[in-house]
């Protein structure tokens, strides 16, 4: 992890990584910079019912419930984690003998990393817009990226397999604790709605600047925690991929993963009884149901990916997934894409019916998207925060 900059960096062979990780993160990625505009421009044009459904599913839930386009955030966390004990064994396997010298490395990047994006998303969010403290959004999805990261990379660290697990139990046990139990004034104990829930409440009376949904905000402060849960369940994934099993083989892990996923599915749809799933509040039984789709998704990926050795058709993921940050940034706000489609692509696009404009210029976007992230990929550099 290092001060962001565009770095000319080797591409390691793909068989020495898992390659599987950076085609799912530039999945998860694509789905936010250009493809869900893509799919919308689909349903409006067609009408067909397979595109509708999907457009429906790029919308955030209101409140309570999930939608596919639910997932994309946490799955980001997730990923972030399965990629902790791959990145820092290496770092550990380097340094022999000096463990310390290592670790105190390694805090000071996390610390780094911390402090450069919860700055990038306050960017993201207009801060240099200088439009005051009261209008100016501290929270942000990159600022919750790196605080549950952050906390997951210290518990990891500083713990074993059973003491991550305990630390796991008690965030999610310990916030639906908290927000069943807890009263909030005005509302009491145990008011999961927008403005009556303890988090809502926490973000009202502690959150700096500006609360996006004015009575609570999605990136908000008591939610970071059960957050750090989701970035851990991907410590879990990438520990158990990283490990060498006697009777386990890679293809059984895939196996493995894909049934773990089905049962945190069922133990989130389970606890969605008595604590729904809502991504607003990031409720533990989001934790789980989101989670257990992000593991069914790592299983399907590194089956075909890693297990299979069916790596050509991933590599545009892989251009996506090595640049993520660059591109998320580019895409919110830094870079122009639509403007730059509508000059190159204009004149085509206005030659076809206008129902189809919207796809045609997103499809544009996605080109010049693509274009770029493999120069970037072709030249070797990297964006590493």
């Amino acid at each position: 992890m290092n001060i962001p900059n565009l770095k000319s960096q080797s591409i390691p062979d793909s068989k020495s990584r898992l390659q599987s990780l950076d085609a799912l993160r530039g999945f998860d990625m694509f789905w936010i910079i250009s493809a869900e505009v893509i799919i919308h421009g689909l349903s409006q044009a067609t009408n067909l019912p397979v595109f509708n459904w999907m457009s429906a599913q790029l919308h955030h839930t209101p409140w309570n419930g999930f939608t596919f386009y639910d997932m994309i955030f946490p799955l980001f966390i997730f990923i972030a984690g399965v990629s902790m004990p791959f990145s820092f064994g290496k770092q550990f396997e380097k340094s022999g003998a000096n463990k310390l010298l290592v670790k105190k490395s390694i805090y000071r990047s996390l610390i780094k990393r911390t402090i450069i994006l919860i700055l990038l998303g306050m960017v993201i969010n207009g801060a240099l817009n200088f439009k005051g403290y009261e209008n100016t959004r501290f929270a942000s999805v990159l600022g919750r990226i790196a605080l549950s990261c952050f906390f997951a990379a210290l518990i990891f660290l500083n713990t074993n397999l059973r003491g991550q697990l305990i630390s796991f139990f008690i965030l999610l046990l310990g916030y639906w604790a908290a927000l069943i139990l807890i009263p909030v004034p005005g509302f009491g104990a145990g008011v999961l709605t927008p403005e009556g829930n303890l988090s809502a409440y926490m973000d009202r009376m502690f959150l700096p600047g500006q609360v996006l949904r004015k009575v609570y905000d999605p990136e908000g402060i008591l939610s970071t925690i059960p957050a750090i849960g989701t970035a851990l369940l991907g410590v879990f994934g990438g520990q158990f991929l990283r490990h060498s099993f006697d009777k386990i083989n890679n293809l059984r892990k895939g196996f493995v993963l894909f049934i773990v996923g089905i049962i945190l599915l069922l133990l989130g749809l389970l606890w969605n009884q008595v604590f729904p799933i809502n991504k607003n509040m990031w409720t533990s039984s989001f934790v789980l149901y989101a989670g257990g789709w992000s593991v069914l998704l790592l299983s399907v990926f590194y089956l075909v990916i890693d297990v299979w050795d069916m790596r050509k058709w991933s590599m545009p993921l892989v251009w996506i997934g090595m640049n993520s940050i660059l591109i998320y940034m580019a895409s919110h706000g830094v870079v122009n894409f639509e403007s730059t489609s509508q000059f190159l692509f204009g004149g085509l696009i206005n030659l076809t019916p206008k129902i189809w404009h919207m796809t045609w210029l997103w499809i544009g976007v996605a080109i010049i998207q693509f274009a770029l992230l493999y120069f970037l990929y072709k030249k070797r550099l990297f964006w590493k925060i």
